[in-house]
C-alpha cells in the first residue's frame, strides 16, 4: 500500500493522530494522577513517558484508537468538534490496559523495541497497573451512555486472549474459530473505538453501526497484518524478537489456515509444529512451510478483502469530506510497515 492511500492534500495520517494526541493525552495523564505513584511509574513506562528509572521519555504511543474515536465523532458531529475526549481516553485505558495484561499472559520481555513493564517491574506490579487502567477507564465513563458498550467490549478482550491460549495446546484449531479469536480482540476494540465516538457525536442507530462494522473490519484487516508481522516482520518493525507466534505455538489465522491445508508441506509443517523448538531455524523453516501453503498471499488478499469493506461501511454515514480522517487512518493502520 503506498503513503498516497493515506494522505488527502495537506492533511495526512500523521496530522490526525498529532491532534488526537493534544487533545487527549492531557486528559490521560489527568486520569492516571489518580493511580498510586509506585502504579503510575509502571503505567508511565509502559506508554513510553519514563524510562525504567523514572527519567522522561518521548517514546510515546500512536494514539490510534483515541483517533479512530475522535474522528468517528466529527464525522457525524452537528457541532463543532473535539467531541468524544472522555470516551477516547476511556478507550486509550483499555487498550493499555490489555497491552500489559497481554505482555504478561504471553511471556513477552520485548515491546516497542525495549523490555515489557512486567520484564522490569515484575509480574504483580504490571497486573496491577492494568487493574488500575481498567478501573480509570470505567471511572471515566460513569454515567455516559458508551458505558455499556464498554462493558461488552471488556468481556470480549477477556475471551478472545483465553480461547487464544487454550488453542495453543489443542488440534486442530480451525480458521474460522481463529477468525472468532482476532474479532475479540483488535476488531472489538476498534469497533468499540468507533461506535464510542459515534454515540459522542450524536450519531442516529444507523449511523452508530455503520461506523461499529467500520471498525471491525478495519480491526480485523489491522491483526491480520500483524500476524503477517508476527511470523515474518522485521524486528525493528515490531519491536519484537523474529518469529514470535511460532515460537509460541500460536494458531493465528495465517497458521491456522496453514495448518489446515493439504499436501505434502502441510503435512511437514504439521509434524513441526506439533513440537516446535526455539531455535532460529526450525522457526525459520516453519514459517517458510507457512508461505508456500499459501496462507501469506492469502491473510494479505484477506487484510485488503477487510478494508474495502470497512470503507465501504462509511458510505451514507456522511459527506466523503466528514469522514476524511477515518479513511486517512484506516489506510495508515492497514499499511504493510505500519
Amino acid at each position: 500500500m503506498g503513503i498516497t492511500r493515506y494522505e488527502s492534500g495537506s492533511r495526512t495520517a500523521a496530522t490526525v493522530l498529532d491532534e488526537a494526541r493534544s487533545l487527549v493525552e492531557p486528559a490521560y495523564r489527568s486520569s492516571l494522577d489518580r493511580i498510586a505513584p509506585p502504579i503510575r511509574m509502571i503505567v508511565g513506562y509502559h506508554a513510553g513517558w519514563f524510562d525504567a528509572t523514572g527519567r522522561p521519555s518521548k517514546q510515546s504511543g500512536k494514539s490510534i484508537r483515541p483517533a479512530l474515536v475522535l474522528a468517528s465523532a466529527k464525522a457525524v458531529a452537528a457541532t463543532e468538534p473535539p467531541q468524544g475526549i472522555a470516551e477516547a481516553v476511556a478507550v486509550e485505558l483499555i487498550h493499555d490496559f490489555s497491552l500489559l495484561h497481554d505482555d504478561l499472559v504471553d511471556g513477552d520481555e520485548q515491546w516497542r523495541n525495549r523490555r515489557s513493564a512486567w520484564s522490569v517491574f515484575g509480574e504483580r506490579g504490571a497486573q496491577l497497573a492494568g487493574d488500575a487502567l481498567l478501573a480509570m477507564a470505567i471511572n471515566e465513563m460513569a454515567g455516559r451512555p458508551g458505558i455499556t458498550l464498554l462493558s461488552k467490549t471488556l468481556a470480549a478482550l477477556c475471551n478472545g486472549p483465553s480461547a487464544e491460549i487454550e488453542s495453543e495446546h489443542r488440534e486442530p484449531v480451525g480458521l474460522d474459530e481463529s477468525l472468532a479469536m482476532i474479532e475479540s480482540k483488535t476488531a472489538a476494540l476498534l469497533s468499540c473505538a468507533c461506535e464510542m465516538g459515534a454515540i459522542a457525536g450524536g450519531a442516529d442507530p444507523e449511523q452508530a453501526r455503520a461506523l461499529s462494522e467500520f471498525g471491525r473490519h478495519l480491526g480485523i484487516a489491522s491483526q491480520l497484518i500483524n500476524d503477517v508481522l508476527g511470523i515474518w516482520g522485521n524486528p525493528s518493525v515490531t519491536g519484537k524478537p523474529l518469529y514470535p507466534d511460532l515460537a509460541s505455538r500460536k494458531k493465528s489465522p495465517p497458521i491456522a489456515r496453514a495448518l489446515d491445508s493439504t499436501g505434502p508441506t502441510a503435512d511437514l509443517l504439521r509434524e513441526l509444529y506439533r513440537d516446535v523448538g526455539r531455535d532460529h531455524e526450525t522457526l525459520h523453516r516453519i514459517a517458510c512451510l507457512i508461505e508456500l501453503t499459501g496462507a501469506r498471499g492469502w491473510a494479505e488478499r484477506e487484510a485488503d478483502r477487510q478494508l474495502d469493506a470497512a470503507l465501504n461501511c462509511l458510505t451514507g454515514v456522511s459527506a466523503d469530506e466528514a469522514t476524511e480522517d477515518l479513511r486517512l487512518l484506516a489506510a495508515m493502520i492497514t499499511s504493510r510497515t505500519a
